[in-house]
């Protein structure tokens, strides 16, 4: 989870690989009309959010049923609600918030090209990211080291931060 930008595709990507599960990028799920909004640099609305959420969580849950060796997905995820409504769908979910200065994320998202999330959005995500709070599982890594790192620490922290809550 985190802001655009932060790299969760990179490192949800890797993580999988690290840990041999499916994974999913959030971007995926999207309907067409959600991203003709945030290409146009509209911030979504909560009841454009509820069907991606709902998506989401249902492949979430369908990759930690009994028999299956979990997943990752990247996610925005920004706020405690939509995290709340992410485990209503699957129980098991663990969240890794992937964080970083202002600065550097502004950077990367004015360097990367063809995605039609616009750097004129990150100011919105920040102003409507609640982060991790002590009773959600899961942690947070800060985004300056290079993504293989970040996904190796991340497989360690999450094999620990969920461990403690199952």
């Amino acid at each position: 989870m985190g802001v655009s930008g932060t790299g969760k595709s990179t490192v949800g990507a890797l993580l999988a690989e690290d840990l041999g599960v499916p994974y999913a990028d959030a971007d995926d799920f999207h309907p067409p009309a959600n991203i003709a909004k945030m290409s146009a640099g509209t911030p979504l609305e909560d009841a454009d959010r509820w069907p991606w959420l709902d998506a989401i969580g249902a492949w979430a849950r369908d990759h930690s049923r009994p028999g299956r060796p979990g997943g990752v997905v990247s996610c925005s995820a920004l706020r405690r609600a939509y995290r709340d409504r992410l485990r209503a769908a699957a129980p098991g979910l663990c969240f890794l918030h992937l964080t970083g200065e202002r600065e550097l994320i502004a950077g990367r998202m004015a360097a990367r090209k063809g995605h039609f999330m616009t750097a004129r959005l990150l100011d919105s995500q920040l102003a409507t990211l609640e982060p991790l709070q002590p009773d959600e599982p899961g942690t947070a890594l800060d985004i300056a080291p290079e993504p293989e790192t970040i996904a190796a620490r991340a497989a360690d922290a999450l094999r620990t931060a969920c461990a403690r809550r199952s």
